[in-house]
């Protein structure tokens, strides 16, 4: 293995709805974040990716693109939300009680 001890293996992960992005990168430890996303070339991928606007996080954590990553960590690149989470918590509230009124 040589001299190889100061890299370090991280994954950087995206999923869309259809399908799921899983990427190796190898890297020296203390590289950021935005870095190992960088030399993935996950954003080649996916263009509509802007790694100024990202939400990341590493094992379902939140994290910042300049976080520093260890080795097998796992780079999580959230995709935006398309519902308000508020309306879509209201609309299945209004539903539940809709349930409820004819019920047990």
């Amino acid at each position: 293995m040589g001299n190889s001890s100061d890299m370090i293996d991280v994954e950087v992960a995206y999923a869309l709805p259809s399908e799921q992005s899983l990427l190796l990168v190898k890297v020296p430890e203390g590289t950021e974040i935005k870095e190992v996303i960088i030399k993935s070339k996950i954003l080649q991928e996916h263009p509509e990716l802007e790694l100024d606007k990202l939400d990341v996080g590493i094992f379902g954590k939140i994290a910042k693109t300049n976080q520093k990553v260890r080795n097998r960590d796992r780079i999580e690149i959230y995709r935006p939300l398309i519902a308000d989470p508020k309306e879509v918590r209201k609309r299945r509230a209004a539903e539940g009680k809709r349930l409820k009124k004819g019920g047990a």
